[in-house]
């Protein structure tokens, strides 16, 4: 078996697989248990310990994979062997090596779909809750054709820390769930014949990981258990939540491509780019054309050496989002073409990109030098039996569910969300707020900080070439008041901006402005809160000037642009009660309304730039009296269908669009008919 500092990085865990080693960590298992968590006795048992330095990982490669002349992809996605540790030993398979064979020659298998999370497929309590490892396994071909190739694995996501065997040798090992990672696998598969892929999954979230959670020892009727703790409001779904693809590259390929957008003063689109080769040899050259929607070629470069260029598109047309323009969201093409000095054009690869500018300052956010304004949601990707799993059908009915309400952004609250999501905002216009998985983050140390800048690292190197992404949000409802919050963050601040100085960076806090010490670091200030809900339960009349007055707080004392990322009521479907009353339908659209009042007085302020309710639509959380199936605080609910606040909010959306953006073609059902002598509005002076 392969030591892992021979595969992985410094600050990574390693193998240690000496028996009496693994002896010596049985037996003080039942001490260091409570306070480790699974993942600790894991690696203790099996994979070593953990080297923290302050070095910054850094990530490479992982272009999306697209088949092109010289690059084929195939889908692993489909039906898998799944298993189930057991919670008391987590570690049994490792020790017992069931990586080495068929999964069900080791234990009980059953079928489990991919992707998807494995929490709600079965009708098994001890499955949806379960605390520790799972393991997956299928069976594929490799083509004899592929054997003059290089041989990728990839996995767009898998929650929380996975371990992959090929054929029985250890090829990778990710943590920090939704974000994909990939490994080379040409040297460990069998060309023309079957191969079998193996993955071990951790859901256990520490103090330590992003996001946070503890592990806890408590009595059963069947003896001492251990319990996942976490804070957060959403439930931990787990498993293979993206889709697995293989995919070729020759060996000479092309590694990444780096975009920067720009529009000069006459409107010509500027692209400068960088393309990065996997031996980073010299005499490589490149040929790059941009071509637009019709595939019209609008610009060609020929770059050497650094494979760095700009290309200029004449009259670009630019990335507005949606309801913005009359022909939102436009998308280029780039195409590269990799040459060595030995073989022409040995590596292909294409993908879309828009052209636009992004601008802030201490009152507004401007895109393409215009003021915007967002009016959109905090979002879950959540959905009845797939959980957190990757659906194409359910995305393309979230897309339109958020044109038909007139939204124009949301935030990936929180938490990366699917790359095809990403792809999917590039072509509604779509803006995205883009969060990393840091919600509720406590009890501040290195390790923590390590992993919360890894998370960005990866994060922003997996979306920095899109369009809709325009703002990085760094954490969910931080206690920033706490000791230590200051250093944490201004650091956590600092790495962002050195990554990515092109966009500006945000942070959701609930925590009062007296005892904040975050936003000073952002470059607009986000804040959630929810007045008549958690606060003043029920009493509408203490909302908009409350809203009002805290916003203007924030911004008077930080000179910043501020936002509203979360308000809102929970609501059950079908509960009607007049007067209105929490709970009810008439009350979250009673609420809205009152914040809708709040939020036009601040617009004429100056300085507020944005509203999003929370939350898009219902969605699962962990079991509590609090929550009766879930968070019921969508204007949808989980499976899709409109509250009464729905229709309201969809008014809202698109008369903001028609006064702030000019758009005049409202949709015909906007207003229904209700008599004669119903005041209308002119479309045509909208």
């Amino acid at each position: 078996m392969p030591d892992l500092r021979n595969l992985f990085p410094r600050n990574e865990r390693y193998f240690q697989t000496s028996v009496w080693y693994c002896w010596l960590c049985q037996f003080i298992r039942s001490l260091t248990f409570f306070l480790m968590g699974f993942i600790g006795y894991m690696v203790n048992v099996v994979f070593g310990i953990m080297l923290v330095s302050g070095e910054d990982k850094i990530t490479e490669g992982l272009l999306y994979p697209r088949e092109s002349e010289t690059r084929e992809v195939r889908s692993l996605d489909g039906v898998w062997s799944f298993a189930k540790s057991d919670t008391k030993q987590p570690s049994e398979g490792l020790r017992e090596k069931w990586f080495l064979k068929d999964l069900a020659d080791s234990t009980n298998v059953i079928h489990m779909p991919v992707p998807s999370s494995y929490n709600d497929i079965v009708e098994d309590a001890a499955v949806r809750d379960h605390v520790g490892t799972v393991w997956y396994e299928r069976k594929f071909f490799v083509p004899k054709s592929w054997q003059t190739q290089r041989v990728w694995l990839r996995f767009g996501s898998v929650h929380y820390e996975a371990y992959v065997w090929i054929n029985g040798n250890l090829v990778a090992r990710h943590s920090i769930g939704h974000l994909p990672f990939e490994t080379e696998i040409t040297s460990h598969i069998n060309y023309a014949k079957e191969n079998r892929v193996t993955v071990l999954c951790d859901n256990v979230l520490l103090q330590t990981t992003i996001p946070q959670g503890k592990i806890v020892e408590q009595d059963s009727d069947n003896g001492r258990i251990p319990i996942q703790q976490y804070t957060f409001d959403f439930f931990n779904y787990a498993g293979i939540h993206r889709s697995v693809h293989l995919y070729t590259t020759p060996n000479t390929f092309i590694k990444e491509i780096i975009l920067d957008t720009d529009v000069d003063s006459e409107g010509n689109g500027i692209v400068g780019f960088r393309i990065i080769a996997n031996n980073n040899d010299t005499t490589n050259y490149a040929k790059v054309m941009i071509y637009d929607r019709e595939r019209n070629i609008v610009d060609t470069q020929a770059v050497d050496g650094s494979l760095t260029g700009t290309a200029t598109i004449r009259n670009v047309k630019k990335w507005w989002p949606y309801l913005m323009s009359s022909d939102p969201a436009y998308l280029y093409t780039i195409e590269v073409k990799l040459s060595t000095r030995a073989e022409e054009n040995v590596d292909v690869y294409r993908m879309k990109f828009g052209v636009r500018t992004l601008k802030w300052t201490n009152t507004s956010f401007l895109i393409n030098d215009k003021p915007i304004y967002f009016r959109g949601f905090g979002r879950h990707e959540d959905s009845d039996i797939r959980g957190k799993g990757l659906d194409f059908a359910l995305l393309t009915k979230d897309f339109n569910l958020l044109r038909w309400i007139g939204a124009n952004a949301y935030r990936t609250s929180h938490y990366p969300y699917s790359e095809e999501s990403m792809q999917f905002a590039d072509e509604h216009g779509i803006m995205i707020v883009d969060e990393c998985p840091s919600v509720d983050t406590d009890n501040y140390s290195n390790e923590l900080l390590l992993n919360h800048k890894f998370s960005l690292e990866q994060l922003i190197h997996r979306d920095r070439n899109h369009p809709s992404v325009v703002m990085w949000s760094i954490a969910n409802e931080p206690r920033t008041q706490k000791t230590n919050a200051d250093q944490y963050f201004a650091e956590v601040a600092r790495y962002t901006k050195l990554l990515d100085p092109s966009r500006p960076i945000t942070a959701a806090i609930a925590v009062h402005m007296n005892s904040d010490e975050l936003a000073k670091y952002l470059d607009i200030i986000s804040f959630n809160r929810y007045n008549a809900w958690y606060t003043n339960t029920g009493r509408l009349d203490m909302v908009t000037n409350n809203v009002v007055n805290e916003a203007t707080g924030w911004h008077e004392k930080h000179n910043k642009p501020v936002l509203m990322s979360e308000y809102g009521a929970d609501t059950v479907e079908g509960l009607h009660m007049l007067p209105a009353y929490v709970w009810s339908e008439e009350f979250q659209s009673q609420q809205f309304s009152k914040h809708f009042e709040a939020f036009d007085r601040l617009r004429s302020s100056g300085f507020f730039i944005g509203e999003f309710v929370w939350n898009f639509a219902d969605f699962k959380t962990a079991q509590t009296y609090t929550r009766v199936g879930g968070n019921k605080k969508g204007v949808f609910t989980r499976n899709r269908q409109p509250k009464a606040s729905a229709h309201l909010l969809r008014k809202r959306y698109f008369e903001l669009a028609s006064e702030l953006d000019n758009y005049h073609t409202l949709p015909t059902n906007l207003y229904e008919y209700t008599s004669q002598n119903q005041k209308q509005l002119d479309r045509n002076e909208l």
